[in-house]
């Protein structure tokens, strides 16, 4: 499926399948937050570290399966292959574009 990204929800998925730390850190604002798997990142040093925990502990790629506005945010449905127990899964990102880089991203 083909589906249209705004361009830092394109580029933050572009480097994340190829493992770029600095690639997939570009898209986000200085005083971004990420919640993801019960905690909350916030800041752009907090943020590396969660993207270089998850890239080595478990090598994720990500195909994009379809992609809404909803609110104000951007709700972006993946499957998610990697080295997890039940992989693949079907996951879903809410992304919150401020300033053309992302501001928010929930992941559930």
């Amino acid at each position: 499926m083909s589906t249209t990204l705004p361009e830092p929800i394109a580029a933050y998925f572009a480097a994340a399948n190829k493992h770029d730390i600095d690639a997939t850190l570009a898209p986000f604002s200085d005083t971004a937050v990420v919640l993801d798997e019960g905690r909350q990142r916030t800041g752009l040093a907090a943020i590396r570290e969660w993207i270089e925990e998850t890239t080595v502990k478990y090598r994720p790629s990500a195909t994009v399966t379809s992609a809404s506005e909803k609110a104000g945010e951007t709700i972006v449905t993946v499957r998610m292959s990697g080295t997890f127990p039940g992989s693949p899964i079907d996951i879903r990102y809410a992304f919150t574009l401020r300033d053309r880089k992302i501001a928010r991203l929930e992941i559930h």
